[in-house]
């Protein structure tokens, strides 16, 4: 299924000769127009660092896991892909010249996809690290922790959790991280963390709200908002640890499209609209000054 999204949606025209840019900003019917924020437009000199290859139909075609609110989700018809992640890449892609195209996937699917080339772009909050990078490109454009989240009123200490029930969604960093401190418990004598893995973060925070589980794990900035969706029935536990960018990812042998995301990460930090994106979802805390290819 491959859904565009309808809001704020960015659109090129490219000619023959030269890259005629048109990042609109488009604002639907409610009448928010958003004069007052600043809005990434498109540079032409940023557009002609894209490869013909990628630029040749005027869009990005972007593998997303839409169960990470606030990062990405689907919005309440079940088919729009929003969220601050999916803004911000809207305005890099604009600065780009390029309009985008989001196809949701499950998380464990999207690097594949990428190195087959049925997408050109993964954003799905994947966290830079040596294993991804051994296999891809990644363009660094925010940092994020972990935080770990229990039941409201019964805390749990995630350096204690020998034994107890924690749910976590697969193919995240969290899994291996989970794996480790288990590890460490069964290594002193202590029971093992069971480990439960979900499809989606939305189904390993219903788990534990429902008892399932007794504590859950995310990246920070979506624990910190599954906690608000649950109106006080799960409480934040313990501080965020081992924060780390998140990077776009491309395919490996696109170095010369990975530097054109980079260059146009700085150029919406540079025109505000990076900060302003990231204001509007409350996110604010985890931005960056300097993007870099795998850093």
């Amino acid at each position: 299924m491959r859904v565009r999204r309808s809001e704020r949606r960015w659109q090129a025209g490219l000619a023959a000769a030269t890259v005629a840019v048109l990042a609109l900003a488009g604002c639907g019917d409610d009448g928010d127009s958003g004069d007052d924020e600043p809005v990434a437009t498109g540079d032409p000199a940023l557009a002609d660092l894209v490869p013909d290859s990628i630029k040749s139909d005027g869009t990005i075609a972007v593998g997303v896991d839409a169960t990470y609110p606030p990062n990405e989700s689907l919005d309440v018809d079940g088919e729009t892909v929003v969220g601050w992640d999916v803004d911000l890449f809207d305005a890099v892609a604009g600065k780009l010249g390029l309009g985008t195209e989001w196809v949701p996937a499950p998380f464990g699917n999207i690097i594949p996809g990428i190195q087959s080339g049925q997408y050109e772009v993964g954003v799905s909050s994947f966290t830079i690290n040596d294993e991804r990078k051994a296999e891809t490109n990644m363009v660094s454009y925010f940092n994020a922790g972990t935080q770990w989240a229990a039941p409201a009123g019964e805390p749990v200490d995630p350096d204690n959790a020998c034994g107890l029930r924690v749910a976590v969604q697969r193919d995240t960093i969290q899994v291996d991280d989970l794996t480790a401190r288990s590890d460490t418990c069964t290594d002193a004598g202590e029971d093992e963390i069971t480990i439960e893995q979900f499809q989606s973060q939305e189904q390993a925070t219903a788990s534990v709200v429902s008892g399932q589980n007794d504590a859950m794990l995310a990246d920070s900035p979506v624990c910190a908002y599954a906690v608000l969706q649950t109106d006080g029935e799960l409480e934040l536990a313990g501080d965020i640890y081992d924060a780390a960018p998140y990077g776009y990812v491309v395919n490996q042998a696109e170095t010369q499209f990975a530097e054109a995301l980079r260059e146009a990460v700085a150029a919406v930090i540079a025109d505000g609209s990076y900060t302003s994106i990231l204001t509007e979802w409350g996110v604010e805390d985890g931005a960056i000054t300097d993007p870099a290819v795998n850093p």
